[in-house]
């Protein structure tokens, strides 16, 4: 919740500064992105996740979000696109991101 909050006031900011849907599109989802990471792995995931996964489904909904926005366009687009991103990217990093094998993974790469 905090990161959609974020996101919004992020975006609606951007845009009121006179900068593109798509661009403030993707700037507050950034700004949203860092803050979920911290939030979800010391709150919801409870697991260090990795940076790498976290950052490439970042990425992919930020893509989403622009795209979609450029093809809807506007402050009212947004309500509805980032509900729709919102739910693909927690279902991602709940199934990649901060899967409980992340540690077993990583501590292969270091042996």
């Amino acid at each position: 919740m905090t990161n959609t909050v974020l996101s919004a006031v992020v975006y609606t900011l951007l845009v009121a500064a006179h900068v593109t849907p798509p661009v403030a599109g993707a700037l507050a989802f950034a700004v949203g992105a860092v803050n979920g990471f911290l939030l979800n792995r010391r709150w919801t995931f409870r697991r260090p996740g990795s940076a790498w996964r976290y950052t490439t489904v970042q990425a992919a909904g930020a893509a989403a979000t622009s795209g979609l926005l450029w093809l809807i366009g506007g402050v009212a687009a947004y309500a509805a696109v980032l509900p729709l991103v919102t739910v693909a990217t927690f279902a991602a990093n709940r199934t990649w991101t901060f899967r409980g094998d992340v540690q077993v993974a990583r501590s292969r790469f270091t042996a």
